[in-house]
């Protein structure tokens, strides 16, 4: 059995979250869908009103921010023995019968402990969101340099150098969609509450990749219409920057073995 969460903010509910909510109910294997709102009032939708045994929504008594919202409902899976957790974005569109595939998959491959389908965007082409353990020079480099003086080392940053048909154990995987065994989550901390958003993503992954197999498997392939707020919010530039400057304080700017190890795919 698997739980869903996802985290909204003032959503768009008749364009993302109701069709999306319609679909993740057919899942044959869904225990609930947790609902977390951070937005400032209870907003849910009058549609979804009428209270279904397997959607519960929350409304957080403040904006929790992305990762510590995620946290409330992955410790009710932990609580609840629910074997399977799936952290997600409102703006993912995925069968139903796929998240049921990679479930049985998951059953079956004790030893991964997250996976990440391909990703696309609402065009058909690919999204890199597998991706080595970021340096800081990545990171700000490809925000603030010129783009071809950035192209070769994006291409390594990407796993473009690599065989995207094929699974790889990436350290880290996006945060849009993250089907995580419970057990390893919790046994990783769940995502550090200290970031707002952005880094958490990262953090939980390569948390995980030191005990676990933390996989891009393209056999299935999951729509994502991405925004990248921080390249058009001045106010989300800001937290990226100063989430992504605590994280480098924490694992290192420019010494970090474990990332040195980790990268060496």
């Amino acid at each position: 059995m698997l739980n869903i969460s996802i985290v909204l903010y003032h959503p768009n509910w008749e364009q993302e979250v109701l069709p999306l909510v319609e679909e993740l109910l057919r899942v044959k294997n869904l225990r609930k869908i947790y609902l977390l709102d951070n937005s400032e009032t209870r907003e849910l939708h009058p549609k979804l009103e009428i209270k279904h045994p397997k959607l519960r929504y929350m409304h957080m008594p403040a904006n929790l921010g992305y990762g510590k919202a995620h946290n409330v409902a992955l410790r009710e899976s932990a609580y609840h023995q629910t074997e399977f957790h799936l952290v997600m974005n409102s703006d993912i569109r995925v069968a139903a019968e796929d998240i049921d595939a990679m479930h049985d998959w998951m059953l079956l491959h004790p030893e991964v402990g997250q996976l990440m389908p391909r990703v696309v965007n609402p065009d058909g082409t690919q999204q890199y969101l597998a991706k080595r353990l970021p340096t800081p020079l990545d990171v700000f480099g490809r925000r603030f340099l010129p783009a071809k003086w950035m192209a070769r080392r994006n291409k390594r940053y990407e796993l473009r150098d690599l065989d995207l048909n094929r699974p790889i154990n990436a350290p880290y995987l996006s945060g849009c969609f993250m089907l995580l065994r419970t057990k390893s989550a919790v046994e990783s901390g769940l995502f550090d509450e200290r970031y707002f958003m952005y880094p958490e993503d990262i953090y939980l992954t390569r948390t995980i990749h030191r005990n676990w197999l933390t996989l891009y498997y393209p056999e299935w392939t999951i729509v994502h219409a991405h925004t990248q707020a921080s390249y058009k919010d001045k106010h989300m530039l800001r937290i990226h920057i100063q989430n992504m400057c605590r994280y480098f304080n924490k694992w290192g700017w420019l010494f970090d073995k474990e990332r040195h190890t980790f990268n060496n795919l």
